[in-house]
């Protein structure tokens, strides 16, 4: 594997130069000019399925174009979000009000593939709208607004200051409940405050992040579980022989953790709360403890309430999640081990997940840090982790230079 000298990773010119180095993979390749843009590609960038598209990247890659215009102000990435997000109106938006999960895109022309109704998904078509909002593109509040509603009237569940999970394309809400939708609920409230200043998206964010991390936290052992049933009670064996689901994986999550970590530093930027540090810290330093890989390096995507690790393979979106909340964590607290642990995740991205001849990252490893598919970047993923890691580091250290978090200051 071609590994090239490290960087200064806390440089503002390299994470911007890396944002553009993960940009150049997928431009010219992953719009569609009939509609959206393509979610399937391997490693060279050669798109393997056209035809496919997923609620979760065609939401995702608004975020990217957005963002991409905010730092860079390409009017053509400019475009390339509007084009995205009418493709969220035109081609997944459903007559019932929800957005399916799944479609087939053909000459035009959408065919569900799959209409199930995911509060996970509804969280994301909020992302994009907000970021798309704060990118210049007005019409996007009248989405931003609709998709709240539609997640308040269907989801919203008071009595647990929680969202249920997901529901059929009729609205009947199944029993699952679930912390990951949760977690992009908050992350997508956020987004939105910023793009409109309503007080109403930081409250939610904020009852959100306190319902997990704190009250469901103290049920699993202090930790973020993944499962619930239908009364939030912790359901300990939900897929517990599905250990690589990508949406609801067994077992504690090591990035889920730093995530929230993240978040939860996020949330006190808006609204200071002396228990969200300290909860940020413990999660954080409990992923560490637990899920780093010491023979090989890397952290680990999971592991089980006993402690040892149930899945060992690595995972882009865990080291880059990861390497986020270090920053977050060093620039709040002052403290070196944050960036310590911000550098040495960093050093083992850089030399086993970053493409450093086609660009973007590499989506899994296994335990040894070997290649196991030539898809880099399959449904779901279009490196928004990746890239959104940087941009959060960035945040993260303006302020530290005690600037405005904005990224027009």
């Amino acid at each position: 594997m071609n590994i090239e000298a490290q960087p200064d990773f806390r440089s503002a010119d390299f994470l911007l130069g890396h944002v553009r180095h993960t940009l150049s993979f997928y431009a010219g390749r992953n719009e569609d000019p009939s509609g959206g843009f393509y979610h399937f590609f391997k490693d060279d960038g050669t798109v393997y399925d056209k035809r496919t598209r997923h609620l979760v990247s065609s939401t995702r890659f608004v975020f990217n174009h957005a963002m991409a215009y905010r730092h860079f102000r390409d009017p053509r990435d400019q475009d390339l979000t509007r084009h995205g997000l009418k493709f969220l109106h035109t081609a997944h938006e459903q007559p019932q009000g929800g957005f399916a999960w799944l479609i087939d895109w053909h000459e035009g022309h959408a065919r569900v593939l799959d209409g199930t109704n995911h509060c996970y998904g509804l969280a994301f078509v909020l992302l994009a709208h907000a970021h798309a909002l704060m990118a210049g593109i007005k019409e996007a509040e009248s989405g931003l607004n609709a998709t709240f509603d539609l997640m308040e009237q269907h989801f919203w569940e008071a009595e647990h200051s929680l969202y249920a999970d997901e529901a059929t394309p009729e609205w009947q809400v199944g029993n699952y409940r679930g912390q990951n939708a949760n977690m992009h609920s908050c992350e997508a409230m956020l987004a939105a405050y910023s793009a409109t200043g309503q007080q109403r998206f930081l409250d939610r964010a904020a009852a959100l992040a306190n319902a997990i991390t704190a009250r469901q936290a103290k049920l699993a052992d202090g930790l973020v579980w993944e499962h619930y049933g239908a009364n939030w009670a912790v359901d300990w064996d939900y897929n517990r022989h599905d250990k690589t689901n990508i949406f609801r994986p067994w077992g504690y999550q090591t990035g889920h953790l730093t995530e929230w970590a993240k978040l939860l530093l996020q949330l006190e930027r808006f609204l200071p709360d002396d228990r969200l540090l300290p909860r940020a810290r413990h999660f954080f330093d409990s992923a560490m403890s637990r899920g780093w890989d010491n023979a090989h390096g890397g952290l680990v995507y999971g592991f089980s309430p006993d402690g040892t690790v149930c899945d060992a393979d690595k995972y882009f979106w865990v080291q880059a999640e990861s390497l986020a909340a270090a920053a977050w964590l060093a620039t709040r607290t002052g403290e070196d081990v944050y960036w310590i642990w911000y550098k040495r995740i960093w050093d083992y991205s850089w030399n086993h997940f970053v493409d450093h001849r086609h660009g973007a990252w590499y989506r899994i490893l296994s335990p040894e840090n070997l290649k196991t598919t030539d898809e880099k970047s399959p449904a779901g993923k279009t490196d928004y982790h990746t890239m959104g890691a940087c941009y959060d580091v960035l945040r993260a250290l303006k302020l530290e230079e005690g600037l405005p978090d904005t990224i027009e200051s």
